[in-house]
């Protein structure tokens, strides 16, 4: 690998306890200790670390914790220092928004973005939307979006009218879940882009831009190309990575989650999301007919 090769990481650490308890999230959460917390602390710092001293390219960084991360303290303040490294494009993380807002006034919000995920059953409506309006009045780049079952139609056409004009509403299909074409035209509705969640899409030998330009790094700082694909390809702070990157085509049968078919060549979105991959925020939202499981 060239040491001066652009790099976008997402990272997962050990943190697994979330202040929501949703029935159809399909990460199995738990209460972690006090040890718990502290190693995932110290892993976070670590990776915090090597992404400040750069590596000679230009860094992008996803957080993406199978708990929520901003109740922590160490993940509010990494978003905020990391925001201000020059080398790093953008700093995003997957939250449920329930934590406060007042500390993104420190950050460089250029940088920072924020994937926001609305749970109804898991907190109050008003006070949702009122985070959402604050990151607004903020200037903070973010999107918002809910999981696509039957019972979250109402809620999710109700966020629809009351978010910010330019806020962009994302719905996740259901895990398991299949939609009748009426559904899904209810949905798609709300969301025009829609249609790239509704199925899985083949991913069988397709060109890919995980293991290449994009890794997944855990709190060891294993490197693997994607969440999604066990295979190792070194480690983050030994460099061993660097020699293992190299465009390869998906082992993998089908990809259903955006994380991991966001990055897929055969799929338009890094046209659609131009400038808010991470994030989820598209250039423009408008309706792709076609929207193939290609």
């Amino acid at each position: 690998m060239n040491p001066t090769t652009d790099l976008t990481v997402l990272y997962r650490g050990p943190l697994a306890s979330c202040d929501y308890d949703c029935p159809y999230c399909p990460f199995a959460k738990r209460r972690d200790s006090t040890a718990q917390l502290r190693a995932d602390r110290a892993a976070l710092e670590r990776f915090a670390d090597w992404a400040r001293a750069g590596t000679g390219g230009r860094l992008s960084v996803l957080f993406t914790p199978w708990g929520e991360g901003l109740v922590r303290s160490w993940y509010r303040r990494a978003l905020v220092d990391l925001s201000h490294a020059p080398h790093i494009d953008r700093v995003a993380i997957q939250t449920n928004l329930s934590c406060r807002t007042d500390w993104l006034e420190t950050a460089d919000l250029d940088t920072l973005a924020l994937w926001c995920t609305y749970h109804p059953g898991q907190t109050p409506y008003d006070r949702f939307l009122g985070r959402t309006h604050r990151l607004a009045e903020l200037g903070v780049r973010f999107s918002v979006g809910i999981v696509g079952l039957p019972e979250h139609l109402e809620h999710a056409r109700r966020l629809r009218a009351e978010l910010p004009d330019h806020v962009y509403l994302w719905v996740n299909a259901a895990e398991g879940h299949t939609y009748t074409d009426d559904q899904a035209a209810r949905w798609t509705e709300l969301d025009p882009l829609f249609p790239y969640s509704r199925h899985p899409h083949r991913s069988a030998g397709m060109p890919c831009r995980t293991g290449s330009s994009v890794v997944s790094v855990d709190g060891e700082g294993t490197v693997r190309r994607c969440h999604f694909v066990p295979a190792e390809l070194g480690n983050l702070y030994d460099g061993s990575y660097r020699r293992a990157l190299a465009p390869r085509p998906c082992p993998l049968a089908v990809c259903d989650c955006h994380i991991g078919y966001v990055h897929l060549e055969t799929l338009p979105l890094y046209d659609v999301f131009a400038g808010g991959v991470l994030e989820r925020v598209p250039r423009a939202v408008a309706p792709h007919p076609a929207a193939p499981h290609t």
